[in-house]
């Protein structure tokens, strides 16, 4: 099933302000000075290492919003796997536009893409096992909902957008709460009947004392694969088990095998590179 796309209205006030930031006050300058009015070029973009495609439809905005006139077409759809020299997408209409537009278009379509591959990487690793990987709310400001987006793309789930999805009672609520117990009574208190309530717990004695409370989720923070085990029987299905920290591709088949329900990663989001791509015109202009 293809990824929905995220509406226009989300991603075109993300583009249009990164083509401002790039045009300045004086618009391109190189190519106003070099490149005459009215010359038409095609282009293509192109991968240049293996990797899984995420932001096509960014980098069609970007080229939109410059000049209406440029078409793109895609080779493939987000989510897709390519390989090095594969034809992402072909470009064809004013030159100058499509130079002006390539690097904010390149600079979201190699973002995303990262991402996504990243995601797609740790999805692989836990195949065999029931785990969902989740990203987390460590993103780049601003870029949360196509940051996230990208991890879905890459055959990854979200974990909350936002502060006001669900209630996570982290450690530093607990000590102000005073307790594991007090935290989820506040948090009941509080919240209307269809907010779900997730505590975070860093041993297997707090985790009792969740679930004797009732708990929607648990976040399973920093444990080993053999207490993570003993954690998901304690539960014994009463509750959502999510794992957390020190989760990487290598990592990953031992912590899923405990049988959690979901694997969080924060670094998906913020520390992974690039998918290096690249954009060739099939003239003589170059960027």
């Amino acid at each position: 099933m293809p990824l929905p796309a995220l509406p226009r209205i989300m991603i075109e006030p993300l583009v249009r302000a990164a083509l401002l930031e790039d045009l300045g006050r004086a618009g391109d300058l190189t190519t106003d000075a070099i490149v005459p009015v009215g010359h038409r070029t095609t282009a293509v973009i192109a991968a240049r290492q293996q990797g899984t495609v995420a932001g096509l439809d960014l980098a069609r905005l970007a080229f939109e919003l410059i000049d209406p006139a440029i078409e793109m077409h895609a080779g493939h759809d987000d989510g897709a796997i390519v390989a090095p020299g594969d034809v992402i997408a072909t470009l064809s209409g004013p030159a100058r536009g499509i130079l002006t537009a390539e690097r904010v278009a390149l600079n979201f379509l190699c973002h995303l893409s990262g991402i996504a591959t990243a995601t797609a990487s740790v999805v692989a690793a836990v195949q065999d096992y029931k785990a969902k990987i989740v990203c987390t709310r460590k993103t780049t400001p601003g870029l949360r909902a196509i940051e996230k987006y990208a991890v879905r793309a890459g055959g990854g789930g979200n974990h909350r957008f936002g502060l006001d999805d669900a209630v996570l009672i982290k450690d530093n609520h607990i000590v102000i709460a005073g307790g594991v117990t007090e935290a989820l009574k506040r948090a009941k208190d509080r919240v209307g009947h269809l907010v779900k309530i997730e505590l975070e717990v860093d041993t297997l004695h707090q985790l009792r004392e969740a679930l004797e409370q009732g708990v929607d989720a648990v976040l399973l923070d920093n444990m080993s694969p053999d207490t993570l085990r003993e954690a998901v029987a304690m539960v014994a299905g009463r509750a959502v088990t999510e794992a957390s920290g020190r989760i990487t591709p290598a990592t990953a088949p031992a912590i899923a095998s405990s049988g959690v329900d979901l694997m969080s990663i924060g670094w998906l989001t913020h520390s992974v590179g690039i998918l290096d791509l690249g954009l060739d015109f099939e003239d003589e202009v170059r960027a």
